[in-house]
């Protein structure tokens, strides 16, 4: 298959200065991306999972030329992102995450139409372009309105038309869905499936929700704390990387309990998500979840612990996601941060 975007040693840094009472500022440097090596294939819709703060967004906005790389460099649909930046911007739609790349005064056919121009889409295509995603995206009832005016997710369902205005051969969502009501988000996911497998459109998707990487891509790459640390169908990556079988618990479940279920012979690890009210989620790798469910009932017992739910469940890409790190993709990743003396951080 034909590589339409390679990623090459691709590192970016941020370098902050802060300042403690009573101390000299000091610079600290945040690791976004590090080291990066990956390609998409032509036609592919291609994810990219992990947890918001994990590296994502930095990386789209590299690859789409919004940021300059620390180090390495990436080429999209042939083109360098450093020193082609024109014909990359030529070959790609964007939606970033949030509405900033929206002008709020502007109704929201005159940003679509603003937006094309940019393009250099020609009127008469430009108009018929218009009309047709206003169409597919059912915006008629707020288009002629100021974008000041929308809510969340008619924001998010513009910025989405503003991705394919100009009809572009690869595209990149960044966590499209966040702010959309189910119905709204299932009918974005159908349009995405279409782009990619009726029209032929390289896409880029970001998401931490495991169920949309698993629907629509047929390749993820798992991203954390700013590094790939996992690459393959949905499929290979469940079965290569996640042997263990999944208990899934809800209730009152004290640490106490927990401790219980992590000493038992075969339970390798437990992952806990704590909610305000004292209730508790808990994720239980096993080596055979089947044979070992009496003994987790046992040990989740006494203590004030209640069970409100438990099922042995089938291996997801969250799963998997824990496998190797340890901690939930709910779990907002803090970026590594680290403080320097010093110096400058190349590129960037």
């Amino acid at each position: 298959m034909d590589t339409i975007i390679r990623v090459q040693d691709l590192s970016k840094t941020f370098t902050t200065k802060e300042r403690k009472k009573g101390q000299k500022k000091r610079k600290r440097v945040v690791e976004a991306l590090k080291d990066v090596n990956l390609e998409v294939f032509a036609g592919e819709n291609f994810g990219l999972l992990g947890p918001n703060g994990a590296g994502k967004t930095t990386l789209i906005k590299c690859l789409t030329t919004l940021l300059l790389p620390t180090t390495g460099t990436a080429w999209v649909n042939g083109y360098n992102i450093e020193k082609e930046e024109d014909k990359v911007r030529a070959s790609l739609g964007c939606m970033l995450m949030g509405d900033r790349g929206l002008y709020w005064k502007l109704t929201g056919r005159e940003n679509l139409d603003y937006f094309g121009a940019l393009y250099h889409v020609p009127r008469d295509v430009r108009t018929k372009r218009i009309e047709y995603l206003i169409d597919l995206l059912k915006l008629e009832e707020f288009a002629h309105r100021t974008v000041e005016t929308y809510s969340s997710g008619q924001k998010m369902l513009l910025a989405f038309a503003k991705a394919l205005v100009n009809d572009a051969p690869i595209l990149f969502f960044d966590e499209p869905t966040v702010t959309m009501d189910v119905p709204t988000a299932r009918e974005l996911r159908r349009i995405v499936r279409a782009l990619n497998q009726e029209e032929g459109k390289t896409i880029v998707y970001t998401t931490h929700l495991m169920h949309e990487a698993e629907e629509l891509c047929a390749r993820v790459a798992i991203i954390d704390h700013g590094e790939i640390i996992a690459l393959g169908s949905p499929n290979e990556l469940k079965s290569s990387h996640v042997r263990e079988d999944v208990v899934r618990m809800e209730g009152l479940l004290p640490p106490s309990v927990v401790e219980r279920i992590r000493s038992i012979p075969g339970v390798r690890d437990v992952t806990v998500q704590a909610a305000p009210d004292g209730r508790a989620s808990l994720a239980v790798m096993c080596s055979n979840s089947r044979h070992l469910l009496p003994r987790i009932i046992e040990a989740a017992t006494g203590d004030g612990a209640s069970i409100e739910y438990i099922k042995p469940q089938d291996v997801t890409l969250e799963d998997v996601f824990i496998a190797k790190t340890g901690r939930s993709l709910a779990v907002d990743t803090r970026e590594i941060v680290k403080e320097v003396a010093g110096g400058g951080t190349g590129r960037g």
